[in-house]
This record gives structure tokens, C-alpha cells and sequence, in this order.
């Protein structure tokens, strides 16, 4: 069983997504679209945001993938996008001098591992400079983060439960079909909008599953 970021298939790891074969198969996040979507969402709250920066995990195999996608949606809209990469904790602190330096208007983190051990610094980071950040997972919300957009580890958990029962069971991992784009969350927390000075819109707010006050 495995979670992965991207489209297994295309490095390997499966035949295709329907039919899996060999001896894997698992659930497929898609994160680097949804640094897209975290962008637009973004827009919606700060709209006159002109520059917008951008923070990846260079480590990961899905960074460049990411900021390609965030990039082009960044440009199909005319914002500036400044890239900052952190891999480590004191990357943190750098990156967000970077911002401050280059008066970046609004932040996108994507969903890394290493971002989301890091989210009560990330939150708070966001918070001490005032800068209007989404967050690529619920828990960032949770922990005082304005706004997070993406896919619920809690629910894929649950089915590789499922995949993992039904295989115990006798089923073989090649004939389950790889699970795509889980449930995806949006989340809103409007104490920490109301900090900021943001009045949270309508259009978010309808579509938000779940408002924190």
C-alpha cells in the first residue's frame, strides 16, 4: 500500500490507475494540482495581491511539478510569483525574511510532509508578519492558520484501512484501483481573518467544509 503525491503510473509504480497489477496499489493525493486551486482560493480573500509567494520542500520529487502548476496559474491571472524553498527549520525563518524583503502581498504552501510537521512555526510565521497564507492541509486551519485547501489525510487513512482489510482478506492489490484525489477540504478560520483585517467572502464561505470562529 502506498499515499503518493502524483500519478503512480507515470514513475512506475503501477501499471495504470484502474488496473493496477503486480503487488501495489494505494491512493494518489494529486498534490501538485492543488497548488493551483490553493492559489485561487487565495485570490478570492486578497484579490488586489500582486505578488504572490510560493513555499516548496525542494526535497520532494513533486516540487518542480508543483511550482510549474502554481506558476501557470499564477500567470494566467498576472501575479508575480516568488519561490521559496525550505527543507530544514532554519529554512523557515530564511524564507520568510525573503518574503518580508520582497513585499510578497499573500503565501501558498503546498502540502509536504516537512511543511506540515512545521505548521505551528509556518502558523505562526504567517501570523508575526501578517501575510495572508493557504495552507495545503486541514490541520494548518486547526493550529491558527487562516485558510487551508486540499486533500484529508484523515479520510485517505481511512481507505488504505479498507485496502488493507479487503487484501488481508485474500484480494490482490493489483485488481484495486488506485484512489485519486480523496476527499478534498476547505477550511476557513475566520479568527484568524478577523486578526489580519480580511473579511472572508461569500464565495469561500459557501463552499468552505468547515469554518473555524
Amino acid at each position: 500500500m502506498f499515499g503518493i503525491g502524483g500519478d503512480p503510473a507515470k514513475i512506475g509504480l503501477v501499471a495504470s490507475l484502474n488496473r493496477p497489477n503486480g503487488n501495489a496499489t494505494g491512493i494518489s493525493l494529486l498534490t501538485p494540482e492543488m497548488g493551483a486551486k490553493q492559489l485561487e482560493m487565495l485570490l478570492e480573500l486578497v484579490p488586489r495581491a500582486s505578488r504572490i509567494a510560493l513555499l516548496v520542500n525542494p526535497n520532494n520529487q513533486l516540487a518542480e511539478a508543483q511550482t510549474n502548476k502554481v506558476q501557470e496559474a499564477a500567470q494566467s491571472v498576472g501575479k508575480r510569483l516568488l519561490v521559496l524553498n525550505a527543507s530544514r527549520e532554519p529554512d523557515l525563518d530564511n524564507a520568510f525574511g525573503t518574503l518580508v524583503e520582497s513585499r510578497a502581498e499573500a503565501l501558498v504552501v503546498v502540502a509536504d510532509p516537512f511543511l506540515l510537521e512545521s505548521r505551528d512555526q509556518l502558523v505562526s510565521l504567517s501570523a508575526l508578519h501578517a501575510v495572508p497564507t493557504v495552507f495545503g492541509f486541514r490541520e494548518f486551519a486547526l493550529a491558527g492558520g487562516l485558510m487551508s485547501y486540499g486533500s484529508s489525510p484523515t479520510y485517505a487513512t481511512s481507505i488504505m484501512g479498507n485496502y488493507t482489510g479487503r487484501i488481508l482478506k485474500g484480494e490482490q492489490p493489483g485488481n484495486l484501483p488506485v484512489w485519486q484525489a480523496v476527499k478534498i477540504e476547505l477550511v476557513l478560520n475566520l479568527k484568524s481573518a478577523k486578526a489580519l483585517g480580511l473579511s472572508m467572502p461569500q464565495s469561500l464561505l459557501l463552499r468552505a467544509d468547515e469554518v473555524i470562529e
